[in-house]
């Protein structure tokens, strides 16, 4: 058992550092004085001043955490409306309606970028934030369905049918029952969904117009004249903001869970 565990320690070890060895590169050569990422000459901030000078690539980055809220915020209401609308039909179509739900989760992007590109040019939408936002739209939609289908499969719809044949209404029974229950998997959902949007590059190149330009798309074109430490720089503040967020999370649940355990202690004394 002990020769298991050493082995099995030593195995995760590797694992992490070499997951972990390119971010602590990056964030290392965001430091660095030389231009060239090859070696390490000296410790400077000054591609962290040029950064937040740098108008173009903060506005690249404001334009794509626009395009993924707006895309996951209209794709939780779709994927959770269709997911639960689906679990109450008995259809002997439901399991292909449930393959097609998720066909863009299946197709190459590339696909889709040029679908995409012809559907827009015939209906003649002029290409910016708005096809963007409904392109995103459409393979955010099956995360945050997949998520919410899998949760309803698990959930006891005795509580539904004790909730209507208390008066409820089929508002409120979504509201008050179904609602607490799903929340987890949209959460999720979103979540990944919005992973998926701020990082893409394939469709967005597609759909996105001369004035418009994401974050991705903006270092994509970058690599043709040569990436500086700038946008390492970049990536070590994003990679700051989310261990922050990563910290208050962790910090309100552990403190959720010490009242919890606290009140359970409480009760158990006054019995």
């Amino acid at each position: 058992m002990k020769k298991n565990s050493k082995l099995s320690g030593l195995y995760l070890g590797i694992l992490f550092f070499l997951m972990y060895l390119p971010i602590g590169v990056v964030v290392v050569f965001s430091f660095n004085e030389a231009r060239l990422p090859v070696r390490f000459t000296g410790f400077s901030l000054k591609w962290y001043q040029e950064l937040f000078q740098d108008r173009d690539l903060i506005q690249a980055l404001k334009n794509s955490l626009i395009l993924a809220i707006s895309s996951c915020g209209v794709s939780a209401v779709i994927g959770t409306l269709g997911a639960v609308g689906l679990s109450r039909i008995h259809w002997k179509t439901k399991g292909v309606m449930e393959y097609i739900s998720i066909l863009p989760l299946m197709i190459p992007e590339i696909i889709l970028g040029m679908v995409f590109l012809s559907v827009f040019s015939l209906m003649g939408l002029p290409f910016g934030m708005v096809t963007l936002v409904i392109a995103h739209t459409t393979f955010c939609v099956p995360y945050i369905f997949t998520m919410v289908r899998a949760r309803l499969v698990g959930m006891d719809h005795s509580l539904e049918e004790a909730a209507l044949d208390l008066g409820a209404s089929e508002w409120q029974v979504f509201r008050d029952v179904i609602l607490p229950q799903i929340l987890p998997a949209i959460l999720s959902g979103v979540l990944l969904a919005f992973a998926m949007s701020f990082d893409d590059v394939v469709i967005s190149i597609f759909v996105t117009g001369p004035k418009v330009n994401t974050l991705p798309v903006k270092i994509y074109t970058k690599l043709k004249t040569g990436v500086t430490p700038e946008i390492n720089a970049l990536a070590t503040v994003m990679l700051l903001v989310i261990l922050l967020c990563l910290a208050g999370v962790y910090s309100h649940n552990h403190h959720g869970k010490i009242e919890a355990d606290a009140e359970n202690l409480h009760r158990r004394r006054r019995l």
